[in-house]
């Protein structure tokens, strides 16, 4: 019988941690209002993020203040040019 795993799995070597390490998880859900807000975004672009990116940014930037991941820049992780949007949503067309 083979250690490994399905399909050959993992033969003796060692996982690699993800870049930026492991954070935990929103148990409490005290970011749940922008997580949701950047979902309802995605739904309503046809899934493309680009469009949603300063409510990722809300989002990480909650979950930094809560503590549930690590603080930094937030030009760091991709948001330099993010511009921040009124919480309605609404684009003027004039």
């Amino acid at each position: 019988m083979s250690t490994g795993g399905a399909f050959g799995g993992n033969r003796g070597l060692r996982p690699i941690p993800p870049e930026k390490g492991i954070f935990p998880l929103d148990h409490l859900h005290e970011c749940d209002t922008e997580k949701k807000e950047y979902l309802v975004c995605l739904k309503s672009s046809a899934n493309k993020s680009e469009q949603c990116r300063h409510l990722s940014k809300k989002y990480l930037e909650c979950r930094m203040a809560k503590n549930l991941m690590a603080k930094q820049d937030i030009s760091e992780l991709g948001f330099s040019g993010v511009k921040e949007l009124d919480s309605t949503g609404d684009k003027n067309n004039e």
